[in-house]
């Protein structure tokens, strides 16, 4: 009789054991897992699935146990565990192949491409939260920044992109990146861009991810796994999020420095034209960054953050500090 078993720190042989399953199920474990439950058969693993934050991930049943109920097992576990923990909305990021399935657990499409579904399990969770997005008018246009921290870099591009449009939808990723929580960086945002008119601060939620969390696990090639996450955050942008703020022109920096995020934004100006969207990319200002910043308040050199960052973002840093 299968045993259902359920950690919250997975390590040791048991780690090794679940790494091995998922490789042979085509899929890589990260290191972002807070909770797993697995199903055995005289010891052995025949099915697995982890909660990491409020995200279902690596999850897979052997090939002989699959049409007998294991995965919802394992799902139900999960979210149960979310729940207990007070994440109720959750996602999860699949093949389309595998979607109906999981329709059938209790989740809903979001959205759907380069080779990944996105589904999550409030029937009109997207919905709802476009619905909560305050409207602007005119001609409208958006910036979406991770800002850890705030820099002047960042304050140039919104000061830049907000003369050039009536109303622009500021969003500031709601993921966890370095020091900075996601509230810190949008409280250091919001006092910054303070003096800028027409500006509409957003959170992102979980509706527009980073390159840095999208989980890409069951994509083996890399450089697939880059272009699936870039294709994907940007159907969601053009297709439900512009449309629904009337958003029609996207504005980046420039990016001399990270590899990763300058290939995305040669995808964005490759995939918005087909949303009726522009893209214009505005150049960096004095070569300023985020990790640059983060750099000099490692190496205590205060001094350096305040040529930096706006006054505000450099207060901000120094009481947190």
């Amino acid at each position: 009789m299968s045993e259902l078993s359920a950690i919250s720190l997975l390590q040791g042989k048991r780690l090794e054991d679940t790494r091995a399953f998922l490789a042979r199920h085509g899929l890589s474990m990260g290191e972002d897992m807070d909770y797993t439950a697995q199903l055995f058969e005289g010891g052995v693993i025949f099915a697995t699935g982890s909660l990491c934050g409020n995200v279902l991930k690596y999850v897979a049943v052997e090939e002989s146990a699959q049409g007998e109920g294991a995965c919802a097992r394992i799902v139900s576990e999960l979210a149960s565990e979310a729940y207990r923990r007070g994440r109720t909305h959750l996602f999860l990021y699949t093949k389309p192949d595998s979607a109906p399935f999981f329709r059938s657990l209790g989740f809903y499409d979001v959205i759907a491409a380069g080779g990944i579904a996105m589904l999550e399990n409030h029937k009109a969770g997207l919905d709802a939260y476009l619905a909560s997005l305050q409207r602007g008018t005119g001609r409208q246009g958006a910036v979406v920044m991770n800002c850890a921290p705030f820099t002047l870099g960042h304050r140039y591009l919104v000061e830049e992109a907000a003369q050039r449009v009536d109303s622009l939808h500021l969003f500031v990723v709601s993921e966890e990146w370095g020091p900075f929580s996601p509230e810190k960086r949008l409280a250091m945002v919001k006092v910054g861009t303070a003096d800028i008119p027409h500006i509409l601060l957003h959170e992102c939620g979980s509706y527009l991810v980073s390159a840095a969390t999208f989980p890409t696990y069951f994509i083996k090639d890399k450089c697939r796994a880059e272009a699936a996450q870039a294709e994907l955050d940007i159907a969601l942008f053009g297709q439900k999020i512009a449309p629904a703020l009337s958003i029609s022109i996207r504005f980046v920096g420039t990016e001399p420095y990270c590899p990763v995020t300058a290939r995305y934004n040669r995808r964005l100006a490759e995939e918005l034209p087909r949303y009726g969207l522009e893209l214009v990319e505005l150049p960096r200002k004095d070569g300023i960054s985020a990790s640059e910043v983060r750099r000099a308040m490692a190496a205590n050199d205060w001094e350096r953050v305040r040529q930096l960052v706006p006054q505000s973002t450099y207060e901000a840093l120094r009481s947190n500090a």
